[in-house]
This record gives structure tokens, sequence and C-alpha cells, in this order.
């Protein structure tokens, strides 16, 4: 066995776990201080609530042998997943369930950008569990499992470290989750803490570096390939979203910026193990142009996705998925792209990008219908728990409290 490979994942699911407290603090920074709480728990509980159900079942209906649309349940539990790896093994086989627990963990919480400051907690809880089980686990199945997506084409369709699986899933997911609960009553991001979104994104750039590189499965060259350009997609996404920002608005703001990092590390993440640093460049800036226009096209719209996340996690993700197709290198994938004459590819990328919007969307509207119709539960919180704010009506705590000290 391979020990550097092995303290490789270790780290790299060590930093990837890091991500979704980033998360929290990134989302908690944008909402009104009255559910920063509220917001941070959505995160924090799906570490809870999902780390149980991908041992029980969910790594099992994601990466069991199942059939072309979902694992089987060969390894509930984990069973029969060696605690021993066998001699020639580059990693003990229980590192690949930590690993992709972290993935599965951040990605319900992404969703949860849609429905801040008025979706019901209790109903939250029962969400995680179905969406888990029911959209996560097949379509992680259908790209890294042995699913139809891994079949398309001479490769399948690329997705390094979850461009499809995880944020057009999660952005489709949350377009869903938006329409549903509805609008909130008093709508408009009113960023309670700025140097919290700043900081959350900053330890998603951090983490981000465990996502993509650690996607590598290995301490290899790959992975120091994906580490770079993770961090050169990010960088140009950010500039790019500030200096679009500054043209039309003549300020460069701090969310803006945290927000363009984001949207370039998402973008990046399907094409991390496939482009160079130039491909890495012209992902970054697209996402950069792509995403600051999607927010703004979506708000117009008025569709109450509060904190954006199918404009950054959605169209991010399609760009990236697509992208990759477009600019992947073949000395890398074993495939050309469009930049080396071949549009095969990206019509490959395409299908996988048509087929998890589809899925994931309508599973997830459904999952949520029927959550809203159950007497007693519900997706939305009372007029009143709203207005009041989440913390104190829901969870009985203040994010930060005037003891009235000078």
């Amino acid at each position: 066995m391979d020990t550097g490979n092995t303290a490789w994942m270790l780290t790299a699911s060590a930093l990837v776990f890091f991500m979704t407290p980033g998360l929290a603090l990134f989302y908690g920074g944008l909402v009104r201080a009255k559910n920063l709480v509220s917001t941070i728990m959505y995160s924090f509980t799906a570490i809870g609530v999902v780390s149980i159900v991908w041992v029980l079942w969910g790594y099992s209906l994601a990466f069991g042998e199942g059939n072309s649309l979902v694992g089987d349940l060969s390894h509930i539990g984990l069973r029969g997943i060696d605690y021993v790896p066998s001699a020639d093994a580059a990693y003990p086989p229980l590192a690949d369930v930590v690993f992709q627990m972290m993935f599965a963990i951040i990605t319900p919480a992404l969703i949860t950008g849609a429905f801040v400051e008025r979706f019901k907690f209790t109903t939250y809880l029962i969400f995680l569990v179905l969406w888990i089980t029911i959209v996560y686990a097949p379509i992680t199945h259908w790209v890294w499992g042995g699913g139809w997506i891994s079949g398309l084409g001479e490769v399948g369709a690329l997705d390094f470290a979850g461009g499809t699986v995880i944020h057009i899933n999660a952005g489709i997911a949350a377009v869903a989750a938006a329409l549903l609960v509805g609008k909130r009553r008093n709508p408009g991001v009113q960023s309670n803490n700025v140097p919290f979104v700043v900081l959350g994104a900053a330890i998603l750039w951090f983490g981000w570096f465990g996502f993509n590189a650690g996607s590598a499965l290995a301490a290899d060259y790959v992975a120091v390939n994906a580490f770079l350009v993770t961090n050169l997609a990010a960088a140009t996404a950010a500039i790019t979203w500030g200096l679009v920002s500054q043209i039309r608005n003549g300020k460069m703001g701090a969310v803006g910026l945290a927000t363009g990092a984001v949207a370039g590390l998402v973008a990046i993440t399907p094409a991390a193990g496939a482009v160079g640093v130039m491909g890495a460049i012209a992902i970054g800036f697209g996402a950069g142009v792509l995403c600051y226009f999607a927010v703004a096209l979506i708000n117009a719209r008025g569709l109450d996705d509060a904190l954006d996340v199918f404009a950054v996690h959605g169209i991010g993700g399609i760009w990236g998925a697509l992208a990759t197709g477009i600019f992947t290198v073949s000395a890398m994938t074993g495939v050309p792209g469009v930049v080396e004459g071949s549009f095969d590819q990206l019509i490959v990328q395409a299908q996988a990008v048509l087929g998890t919007l589809a899925y994931s969307g309508i599973a997830s509207y459904v999952i949520l219908l029927v959550l809203d119709k159950i007497p007693g539960l519900g997706l939305r919180v009372s007029e009143a728990e709203e207005d009041q704010g989440l913390d104190l009506s829901v969870h009985g705590e203040r994010a930060m409290v005037d003891d009235g000290a000078d």
C-alpha cells in the first residue's frame, strides 16, 4: 500500500470537510442577522445527517454494482468494504468512503442557499435523507459508479471532481426549492457580515484544493495540475467578476469578488484533471462573466433563489462541464476537445448536463412537493416565525447578543 497516497487522501478528505463550515460562514454572512444561526445550522446539520446516511446505504447506492441507473445494497452498512486493503491497493478502500462522504455532505448544503430565511428545519432533516438517497446517490452512480453517463462516448463524460454530480445537481435542485417554497416576505439580500462572506469564500477556496486535487486519488502529477488550475480559475473568475462590476456599477465589492471566486472554483471542478493553465484561465473568465450576468437575469425574473445558488453553482457547473469538452487536452484525458479539433466530447458533456438537469430538477421538485403536502410538515415556516427570524423562532438562539457592556 502506498502510504503517501493514503496520507494525501486523508488530507484531501479533511480539506473537503472544512468546506462545509466555510459554506456555512459564506451563506451565513449573506443573510439578515436574525437568520444567521439558522443558515449556519443547515450546513452543520448536513454533516451529521449525511454522514450517517452515507455509511448505512448512500455509499452502496452510489458505488454498489447495481445497474446503469443506481447501485445496489451490497455495501449496506459498508458490508464488503475491506478494512485491511490488498497488498497492491493504492490506499485503503475506506479512504474512498471517507473522501466521497465529504462530497455528499456539502452537496445538499449548497441547495440551502435558495431557501434560507423561510424553510422549516424539521422538514429539512427529512429532505436531507430523501435527497441523498433518491437524487444524489443515483447521479453519483451515473458518473463515478459505472452508470450510464460513464459509458457515453469513448471515455464517458469527464467530471473530474463533481461539476455534474455536485454543482449542476445542487443548482437545479435549488431552483425547484425556490419555486415551491416561494419568495421571502421581504426579499432582497441584506448581508449582515461581509467579513464572514469573505472568510467563508477563503475557506472554500482552501478546501477546494482537496476537492479537486484530491480527486486525482493519488499524490502525483495529476493532483499537482489540478491544484494549479483550480487556483488559477478561481483567481481569474474573481477578478473578472470584480472588473465587470466596476465597469457596470463603478464599484468592486468584496461580496462580488468572493462570489466570483466561488464561481470559478465551481467551473473548474469538472475540468481540473483535463485542462492546462490556459484552459483554466478561459474557464475562469467565462465563469466570472456568465455567473455575474446570470445573477442579474435570475433576480430580474423574480425567482427568489436567495443566495444565487443556481446562478453560481448551476450556471457555473454547466459552463464548466461544457468547457471541459471544449478545452480538454487529449494527452491528459485520451480524448480531444474542441480546441484540438473534435466536438465529440462536447456532445457527451452536453448529454450528461441535460440528463442531470432533468432528473435532479424533476426528482427534487417531487420530493419537496410531497413534503409540502404532508399534514403537519410543509416547507415553510409561519409568517410570524419568518418575521421574528428563524434564529429565535426555530432555534431559540441569537447569533450575537449585545450584553450592554461599554
